[in-house]
């Protein structure tokens, strides 16, 4: 069954590579988030792929999202492939030696958003194309949901969608985002977005001495929070377990393995600015923070000890906290789980592993509302910067792995005979 599973996926890599090299031409940088052109783009290529049902959803536009369905389903998806449609911004276009919006060469696809995640779109697409030939029954239960805003935290895109068709509670969700094909991440970290604001008296330059620089209180506070990066999973957590089997896999070319940023907190201080003049103190300094938790380390804990180390700065300093997530999880157990590292062994020829995510995906969107998610993509090469690229041996792979994971989590044991189908 396999064998004949992957060889079909395999005789799709050509459309599935035309399908990404159309999607990466089509610019839906966030911001702005602007998904209409791309979500249109993308409903036309899946009824190539067989679609049969198109169901529109844009409750906040510019951000279009979009709903797929093959072999006549209309149920409640029992499975959802959900995939996002922005991507980064280009950037400086003059620093990518490759074109930045769709290249093919050496085995490799370039291109702004080809591994995040377009050509996991166009897997998801073939991957339909498969069951609908060889499991219309499986196909007729999976809804393959497009999203915009993703690269924003998702929540104008996979976030409103979830709210507004509350009939797909109990679907299991495959996010074929960023990861690689032999690994199924079953885990994100939590994360805090933060602004702290300093406030001084301002004064002249040679006379230091009658102001309070907002700056200098501003990096004092930067400087105490750095004391959380000492932060860790905690030793009794299975999370430990699993990212620890998964190390020898997962380890870069530069020798910098997952293990210890999965486990640990960090602290980033994204974006810094204030004062007016270098011969004028400060009378105001503002800095945004993005802080990602380990496992078993809550928000509520880590806004108690960062309030504790800014008290000593009293009303010079304030705190807003403008994003919230917890650490998730989805169980090892987990049926989708299984079926995705049963599926992803079977067409690589190799055992998979579970493990952690470093960053987010819109899977963690689908766990707030308790969706059992997964995510298994395509290995990224310069993720969010220039020449952005995956491997093109790489798309029917994974269109083999989306296909068997969902006949392994949809039917009994032995009820699709391929060789027939």
């Amino acid at each position: 069954m396999i064998p004949d599973l992957v060889a079909r996926a395999a005789a799709l890599t050509p459309r599935m590579l035309d399908a990404t090299r159309a999607l990466v031409a089509e610019p839906s940088e966030t911001p702005p988030s602007d998904t209409r052109a791309v979500a249109d783009l993308a409903a036309d290529l899946a009824r190539d792929f067989g679609s049969d049902h198109v169901e529109w959803h844009e409750r906040e536009p510019p951000v279009r999202n979009v709903v797929l369905r093959w072999c006549g389903g209309r149920a409640a998806p029992r499975l959802i492939l959900s995939c996002h449609l922005d991507t980064y911004p280009v950037g400086d276009a003059a620093t990518w030696i490759r074109a930045p919006f769709g290249e093919q060469a050496d085995g490799r696809f370039y291109g702004r958003g080809s591994a995040d995640m377009k050509g996991g779109i166009a897997a998801s697409l073939g991957a339909m194309e498969l069951l609908a030939e060889a499991a219309p029954d499986v196909a007729a239960q999976i809804a393959v949901v497009l999203a915009g805003d993703e690269e924003a935290m998702g929540e104008r895109g996979t976030g409103f969608m979830i709210e507004d068709f509350p009939g797909w509670t109990g679907a299991s969700v495959i996010v074929p985002d960023v990861g690689a094909p032999r690994v199924i991440r079953i885990a994100e970290k939590g994360m805090l977005w933060l602004r702290l604001t300093a406030t001084g008296k301002a004064a002249h330059s040679a006379h230091k001495h009658l102001g309070s620089s907002a700056i200098e209180t501003l990096i004092a506070a930067l400087t105490a929070l750095q004391e959380l990066e000492a932060i860790e999973t905690p030793q009794d957590h299975p999370a430990r377990a699993i990212a620890r089997e998964a190390e020898p896999f997962v380890t870069s070319a530069q020798g910098i393995g997952e293990e210890t940023a999965l486990n640990r907190l960090t602290v980033n201080i994204g974006r810094i600015e204030g004062g007016q003049s270098p011969n004028l103190v400060a009378a105001q300094a503002e800095a945004a923070l993005d802080l990602r938790l380990p496992q078993g380390v809550g928000t509520a804990e880590i806004l108690e000890r960062i309030a504790a180390l800014l008290a000593p700065f009293g009303e010079a300093l304030t705190m807003s906290v403008d994003r919230r997530y917890e650490p998730n999880m989805t169980p090892l157990a987990s049926p989708v789980v299984q079926a995705a590292l049963a599926a992803s062994g079977a067409v690589l020829g190799r055992p998979s592993l579970a493990n952690l995510r470093i960053g987010a995906s819109d899977a963690r969107l689908w766990r707030r509302e308790g969706f059992d998610s997964i995510v298994c993509g395509l290995t990224p090469f310069n993720l969010g910067g220039a020449d952005e690229h995956f491997l093109i041996d790489e798309l029917p792979q994974l269109a083999a792995i989306l296909a068997v994971s969902a006949i392994n989590l949809l039917s009994p044991p032995c009820a699709i005979d391929l060789e027939q189908a």
